[in-house]
């Protein structure tokens, strides 16, 4: 049996409901020598397990891996750890890939040796598709290559603070062999797994993207995104530190014992649990999808105000955005 030259890896969570339009996007792909690797986080939801094991019946790509619920970061060390592939390619639950992204990208890796990891461009949308806004890596300027290259590290030591990585997390196709090589995933970081990652990649290779969206993902309300925005602050700067302290050659422990202690909240039972948002933090959720269908000349956007208003009446703000809304015509 040959071995698949890439291994697409997601990890889920329930979300039953968005499962099946994600796993046909892998398996409409124009390349179909992949295996896909899905990792069933121990999903409370039991349509997830009969989803994943019928769809495993009727395709010998797609790899399930079950186990208890320990979060995300987990569940992608399981999952990549068991990758067979040249190349491993990041999906999340929701989103969809367009049809030739896998190709599109393996060629960039096989083009170019010196890159480790290529991004492409990502469209994020509302929770009804709706377009929002493309996330784009855009090659330096006067560059005649198709491909732009999306770590622009100056080489003026400590000042190599900020990386210009991925449009997204599950935008990227990686070499597994540099994925090894880096240390994978690390279990301390909870929330903000991939930046630890890049910023460790960035030490063994370039970052390439490809000049066109081929990654789609969805932006709801009450998302991972929107809920734990201060989280993901606090886990970045302890990514950014640790590479900061590997470089001048000083222990990067304290910065990992940090990012260990942000964590979601715990129940009794030590299964952790996802934390039910205050209305106002929906609200604002509602508000930003609304406010970038209305920048977008888009009507929809009067019904996200009036969910953000229904849990957050006094919000003046969105008052004010709903009356401005009023002369958007018909028609996305």
């Amino acid at each position: 049996m040959s071995i698949s030259k890439i291994s697409v890896v997601m990890g889920v969570y329930n979300g039953a409901g968005r499962l099946a339009e994600t796993i046909e996007s892998v398996l409409r792909q124009t390349a179909a020598d992949f295996e896909f690797i899905i990792v069933n986080d121990g999903s409370t939801d039991t349509q997830v397990g009969t989803i994943l094991t019928d769809y495993a019946r009727r395709d010998s790509r797609i790899k399930v891996i079950c186990k208890s619920n320990e979060g995300l970061t987990r569940a992608l060390i399981d999952g990549c750890a068991a990758a067979k592939g040249k190349f491993i390619a990041r999906m999340d639950n929701g989103d969809v890939m367009l049809p030739n992204r896998l190709e599109k990208q393996r060629a960039v890796l096989d083009a170019y040796p010196e890159a480790v990891l290529v991004t492409c461009w990502t469209e994020y949308c509302g929770p009804d598709w709706e377009p929002l806004y493309t996330v784009r890596n855009i090659p330096p300027e006067g560059s005649s290559e198709k491909i732009g290259w999306v770590l622009p590290f100056p080489d003026d030591g400590d000042n190599r603070e900020r990386l210009l990585g991925p449009t997204s997390h599950p935008s990227v196709m990686m070499r597994t062999e540099a994925y090894r090589k880096a240390g994978g995933y690390r279990a301390q970081f909870y929330y903000g797994q991939d930046w630890d990652l890049w910023y460790r990649l960035a030490d063994i290779g370039r970052f390439a993207g490809v000049q066109e969206a081929l990654y789609r993902c969805r932006i709801f309300p009450d998302g991972i995104s929107m809920g734990n925005a201060e989280r993901q602050r606090q886990i970045h700067a302890c990514s950014r530190g640790a590479f900061l302290a590997r470089r001048r050659g000083e222990d990067e422990s304290p910065f990992l014992v940090s990012a260990a202690s942000i964590l979601p909240c715990v129940k009794n039972d030590n299964r952790r649990e996802k934390k039910t948002l205050p209305a106002s933090q929906v609200a604002n959720g509602y508000y930003f999808i609304g406010e970038t269908l209305r920048l977008n000349r888009d009507q929809r956007c009067r019904g996200y105000f009036w969910q953000a208003l229904r849990r957050s009446p006094c919000d003046l703000r969105c008052w004010v955005r709903l009356g401005q809304s009023i002369s958007i015509g018909k028609g996305a």
